[in-house]
């Protein structure tokens, strides 16, 4: 979508119309009150020239009954009023709140179809940003924009056509001052949403420069980088401060021609009603009535001033769940995708190819590989050779740009995500647990296991006997990403996880590459049962733990050059028993 289109403001208001669809009797009694609180402030100036009229024309009809009259009308329409403006205040509020709910929702919920690819490039700081801050400022634009236009449009609309019936001539002179008005507020409202927008962007930048120093504290402290985190951290916050400057330097500007045309048009009423009233054109009561009527009407101009910063925030907070919302998922269900069933975990590569979007050379090229239900696949290498990236085109973390992946013989493009997902287990190197308690992480992916299967899965994968030795045992609170736990335990954490999903097909990561070598050696036992029967992809450096695979492939930038078992590649006396001599004297 091009960003002139977005910046328009039909255009994202129509984005953000089908936000309303569900409240839309709240939104019309929201608007109805809005009408009540409106008609009770023009009802006043009425009141007021009544009485005036009748006090000039023949004072002896004034009253204290008629005082009264009003004065009772009055505060009735005070009563209904203040009733009005609770509903607005309380149930609008709250449907603009509902609404915010709403879209947060389906922005997390497109947020988590959209594939790896895009989380390379994105960063989670600005993410978190735009699902938090920016939709803040929605749920008062939801409110209040609908209610604020409408009563400005009652107020300037009515005032001007009982206006009218007093002196034409007048109103029209009155009135000839809100074209140029409407011209320099507008040029100014385009400079501020330009700001806003700005500000916007920088605090998602700042978002994401505090969460990447606060995640990495660890090695900040252990590298004494305090001085420069901070460095970066005032340069990002002075830039945010400059930019809120020139905001408010035009927000400035901007109320301040306000309040220079809200003086002009009191000084054309005193002057020009002075010089109407002189004539005999308008009466004393008409020209009271001037004044307050007036009065009203740039109140409304007020409130839409006042409006404005919220205004042109909630219209950035829009603009930006709009840019979100509009990024299609690159990976995603065909039409007619059905779950796959009864996996028993053969993998077929036909001819495939795969480059990622920001290089211009393919990793893989006319791949072609055929691996049995069962069988231990262990991939060697050097970096770069696509070990990584052929097994996350398995579960379709990455889509093929060339050629077909099979499983049991469907083509991993025709079958569901979810199902395709569900009968493949991965354990990496850098191992994610969710801060909750252990007993959470292992069943993460099984919600409705139970107490003894998680326990189960966790002898299996040799955790039981550390975990029962954690103060809570199994409800254990493990800390944000795990850091209360070592490495090999949260490794042997996400061992039980995968032990506990128990799928045909599993994806084994360099899953003890960042270990000592006792961690090492519990966690690769705990491997070697759960690939047990298991068609199974194991990523290495450490060439020891895959001597008894049942087939080795050497993948370099031209393919499979190797592949056979440790003894055969051995005798081949190629790059795979190059690469193990040198593992061997390191």
């Amino acid at each position: 979508m091009e960003d002139n289109k977005k910046k328009d403001f039909l255009w994202l208001f129509k984005r953000f119309l089908p936000y309303y669809k569900k409240y839309k009797w709240i939104m019309a009694a929201t608007l109805f009150c809005a009408a009540l609180t409106t008609v009770c402030e023009l009802v006043l100036p009425m009141i007021v020239r009544e009485i005036t009229d009748v006090a000039t024309d023949d004072a002896v009809k004034l009253t204290a009954q008629l005082i009264w009259k009003c004065g009772i009308l009055y505060i009735v329409l005070r009563i209904i009023d203040t009733a009005a403006n609770y509903y607005l205040a309380s149930v609008g509020h709250i449907m603009g709140t509902r609404m915010e709910t709403d879209m947060r929702r389906d922005m997390f919920e497109h947020l988590q179809k959209l594939s790896f690819s895009y989380y390379d490039n994105a960063k989670v700081g600005t993410l978190m940003s735009r699902i938090t801050n920016d939709l803040f400022d929605v749920t008062e634009f939801a409110h209040h924009c609908p209610e604020q236009l409408f009563i400005s449009f009652v107020k300037i609309s009515c005032s001007f056509i009982i206006l009218c019936t007093m002196s034409v001539k007048l109103t029209l002179i009155i009135f000839s001052i809100v074209p140029p008005m409407i011209i320099v507020l507008a040029i100014f409202r385009t400079k501020m949403k330009e700001g806003f927008r700005e500000s916007r962007k920088q605090v998602g930048l700042l978002n994401s420069q505090i969460e990447d120093s606060l995640l990495g504290i660890r090695v900040v402290k252990s590298f004494a980088q305090e001085s420069a985190e901070q460095k970066k951290f005032d340069e990002g916050n002075v830039k945010y401060l400059d930019i809120k400057k020139k905001v408010y330097f035009i927000m400035a500007g901007f109320q301040s021609s306000t309040r220079f045309f809200d003086g002009l048009m009191y000084i054309v009423v005193v002057i020009a009603g002075g010089l109407f009233l002189l004539d005999n054109k308008i009466t004393a009561p008409d020209y009271v009535a001037y004044m307050m009527f007036v009065s009203t009407f740039l109140s409304s101009v007020r409130m839409l001033i006042n409006f404005t910063e919220q205004f042109q925030r909630g219209m950035t907070g829009i603009e930006r769940f709009a840019e979100i919302m509009d990024i299609e998922p690159e990976i995603s269900d065909a039409r007619d995708a059905r779950p796959i069933e009864n996996v028993k975990g053969n993998v077929t590569f036909e001819n495939v190819t795969f480059k990622y979007e920001s290089s211009s050379k393919d990793v893989l090229t006319h791949l072609n590989l055929d691996v049995k239900c069962g069988e231990s696949i262990a991939l060697v290498g050097p970096s770069g050779g696509g070990k990584t990236t052929l097994c996350s085109l398995i579960p379709r973390f990455y889509e093929a740009t060339g050629g077909r992946i099979l499983i049991d013989g469907s083509d991993v493009k025709e079958v569901t995500l979810k199902s395709l997902r569900e009968n493949i287990g991965v354990v990496a190197q850098d191992v994610y647990l969710f801060s909750g308690s252990v007993k959470e992480n292992i069943a993460y992916g099984s919600s409705d296991a139970t107490d003894e299967e998680i326990e189960n899965a966790a002898r299996l994968a040799g955790a039981h006997e550390f975990i029962t030795q954690l103060p809570d045992g199994y409800d254990t609170y493990v800390g944000e990403r795990g850091v209360k736990l070592s490495g090999g335990q949260k490794q042997r954490i996400s061992i039980a996880r995968v032990f506990l999903k128990n799928p045909p097909i599993l994806i084994l990561d360099e899953a003890t590459s960042a270990l000592d070598n006792e961690s090492e050696r519990l966690v690769q036992q705990s491997l070697e049962k759960l690939a047990k029967g298991r068609t199974t992809f194991t990523i290495a450096h450490r060439l020891t733990t895959i001597r008894n695979a049942d087939r080795i492939l050497v993948l370099t930038e031209n393919g499979i050059e190797e592949s056979g078992t440790h003894s055969e590649l051995i005798e081949k006396s190629g790059i795979y028993s190059e690469l193990y001599q040198l593992y061997a004297t390191m």
